[in-house]
């Protein structure tokens, strides 16, 4: 592997470094620090309510800052919930509207005159980094990292190779870097003489490369190099999605804590067959990848506090989607409350899903005057993070481009309120999907639509009738009360037909009319 610049691990980060730092850094524009988790749930942080795993870094930068409780990814998978959070546009006007690989490795790109949110904030001056799954543009297209407004990336460009933690290489900005590990299937399984009892028969999944690990070291890195000019730091990290992986001393952390028997004590191995690779001990390891997760958030907090930039950066953590089906190849999410509950109530679905489990999702903001301990349930989404972030960085010397891109936008700055100013409510909230069926989801003040099997449906057939919920006493999705409300129904119909624009690529022929 060709030299990279190494950082050594600072340790666990602790609420004492979110604290004061040198009043030298306000003299810059804000940095924003922008981190994704992937199909973590709502349920899976402390500050949400997980009991079974740690993540004392996550949950300090919310002590610090504010939580999000009703916010929602771009989409309930992967690229297309990024391609919302990259450009500000909602589902219904994307080019990327659900997952689709080009060979030989990559995703649908975007599109060359599209402007991401990297763009925008290298147009102001700003280095931008990106570091771990890309997805939106495969290498040699218009779509990948450094042709969209990135100065450095370091991760997979490809989400399938992504599945493996251990890859045997990575993508250096331009350049495929080789890693040690050696070369296995994330789909494999034990073979028939392999004893699934036995932990010795799941270490040939593993290597002395967790990428994770690489991929964290790079963004630290990026912010040691860049502290002195403003920066886009985005870290679009792999865990804790499929497949089972994580370094062995990072599940000893829960399968061997005596204090963490009761829990992690019976946990019967995962041998393969169902997707992805095997796990010996699949409850500890997921717990480990989500604590591996928030370890490396610690250490990116502790960079920022070590070069004197922390107070004078906004840091977001959010999920792109909502948790893996229950029993998806290892995984338990019912086990682990993955989904979280509101008003004592599980949300319903799953990733890939439009209910609210597939895609309301866990987020923490903290930065420069939000109040620490603060909360909101304000209905925000992934297209509202452009003008919010423009908005809270940008002052007076972006007006400009604020208001000279908002038409061209469907996000809604929500910077009043992590300012702490009341706000009127958002407009309607617009989500479309091309995957699992077709389905399409509004939210409006306290009603959420949705309605799916859309792509069953052929082109002559009126598009099935939509399910209402009122989230303000039904949470989990329990009750539809659509024929106890026609007008809403109506309203909410009329709403999504304007926002649908048909699509050549991820169609939904019965809406495309």
């Amino acid at each position: 592997m060709p030299d990279l610049p190494f950082v050594r691990p600072l340790g666990l980060a602790i609420l004492s470094l979110l604290t004061a730092a040198p009043a030298a850094a306000e003299l810059q524009p804000p940095n924003v620090v922008f981190i994704i988790a992937d199909d973590l749930g709502y349920g899976d942080l402390g500050c949400f309510g997980s009991s079974k795993i740690d993540t004392p870094h996550i949950d300090a930068i919310a002590e610090r800052g504010m939580k999000l409780t009703a916010h929602y990814a771009g989409n309930a998978v992967c690229a297309p919930s990024r391609y919302v959070l990259m450009t500000g546009l909602h589902p219904g006007r994307s080019e990327v509207r659900s997952n689709r690989e080009i060979q030989p490795e990559g995703q649908w790109p975007i599109d060359d005159a599209t402007i991401t949110l990297a763009e925008r904030f290298a147009s102001h001056g700003y280095v931008c980094g990106a570091f771990g799954k890309w997805g939106l543009g495969g290498p040699d297209t218009h779509g990948e990292p450094l042709a969209q407004g990135f100065d450095r990336f370091f991760g997979y460009n490809c989400q399938r190779i992504a599945h493996n933690f251990y890859p045997i290489a990575l993508w250096s900005d331009r350049e495929r870097v080789g890693l040690q590990n050696p070369s296995f299937s994330a789909y494999g399984k034990l073979g028939p003489n392999e004893d699934p009892s036995d932990p010795a028969s799941y270490e040939r999944f593993r290597g002395p490369d967790y990428s994770a690990d690489l991929i964290a070291e790079q963004a630290v890195a990026f912010v040691e190099k860049n502290a002195g000019t403003p920066f886009f730091l985005f870290h679009p990290t792999t865990i804790p999605h499929l497949a089972l992986q994580a370094p062995a001393d990072a599940v000893a952390r829960y399968a061997d804590a005596p204090e963490r028997a009761s829990d992690y004590g019976d946990d019967p191995p995962y041998p393969g067959g169902r997707g992805y690779t095997p796990a010996f001990a699949p409850h500890a390891t997921y717990a480990a990848m989500v604590s591996r997760m928030d370890d490396h958030v610690g250490q990116i907090v502790a960079a920022l506090e070590a070069n004197g930039v922390l107070d004078n950066t906004y840091i977001v953590f959010t999920s792109d989607n909502g948790p893996a089906a229950q029993g998806s190849a290892g995984t338990d999410s019912d086990w682990f409350g993955s989904r979280g509950q509101v008003n004592g109530q599980t949300l319903r679905g799953y990733k890939g899903e439009l209910y609210e489990g597939g895609i309301r999702v866990p987020t923490v903001v903290a930065g420069p005057g939000i109040e620490p301990g603060s909360e909101s349930d304000r209905i925000t989404g992934f297209e509202d993070w452009t003008p919010t972030l423009l908005e809270l960085v940008g002052g007076a010397d972006w007006s400009t481009d604020l208001r000279s891109h908002v038409g061209d936008l469907d996000g809604v700055s929500f910077a009043p309120t992590l300012r702490g100013t009341e706000q009127s409510p958002r407009p309607p909230l617009y989500r479309e999907f091309a995957g699992y069926g077709g389905q399409q989801a509004v939210w409006d003040g306290r009603w959420k639509a949705y309605r799916g099997k859309l792509s069953k449906q052929k082109p002559s057939e009126q598009p099935r009738d939509w399910e209402l919920y009122d989230l303000s006493a039904d949470p989990g999705e329990t009750t539809d009360v659509a024929a106890d409300h026609p007008d809403v129904v109506g309203r909410i119909d009329a709403f999504a037909a304007d926002e649908h624009q048909p699509s050549d690529v991820f169609p939904i022929r019965v809406l495309d009319r």
